[in-house]
C-alpha cells in the first residue's frame, strides 16, 4: 500500500492502543495570560508610544479612526482580539511596525 495509508493506519492504531490504556500520548498544556481590559488612557498611551495618529493606529488595529476615538474618550471599550493587540503593543511582544508595508 502507500505511505500515507499506512501512516494512516498506525496512527489510527496508537489510537485504539491508548484508549485500551496500552500506551502513552503526548500532552502539551498551554497557559494563556488573561485579557487586560485597557482603559482610555492606557489606549491613548499605547497609541503616543508607539507614535501614531489615530487614524493610523486605526489602520494598525483593523479598526476605524471613529472607534479608536470612541476607545481613547471611554465611550467605549475594546473587545477581546483587540484588547490582546493593544497588550501586546503595551508590552512591545509585537512591533506596530510589522503591519506596515
Amino acid at each position: 500500500m502507500s505511505a500515507l495509508f499506512d501512516d494512516l493506519c498506525q496512527g489510527l492504531q496508537e489510537a485504539i492502543d491508548y484508549e485500551k490504556g496500552k500506551g502513552s500520548a503526548k500532552v502539551t498544556t498551554y497557559k494563556i495570560t488573561p485579557v487586560k481590559r485597557m482603559s482610555n488612557v492606557d489606549i491613548k498611551n499605547i497609541r503616543h508610544k508607539v507614535g501614531m495618529t489615530q487614524k493610523t493606529f486605526a489602520a494598525c488595529m483593523g479598526v476605524s479612526s471613529k472607534t479608536v476615538e470612541a476607545w481613547e474618550k471611554g465611550t467605549t471599550h475594546p473587545a477581546g482580539p483587540a484588547c490582546r493587540l493593544l497588550g501586546m503593543l503595551s508590552s512591545g511582544d509585537v512591533s506596530p511596525f510589522s503591519f506596515i508595508v
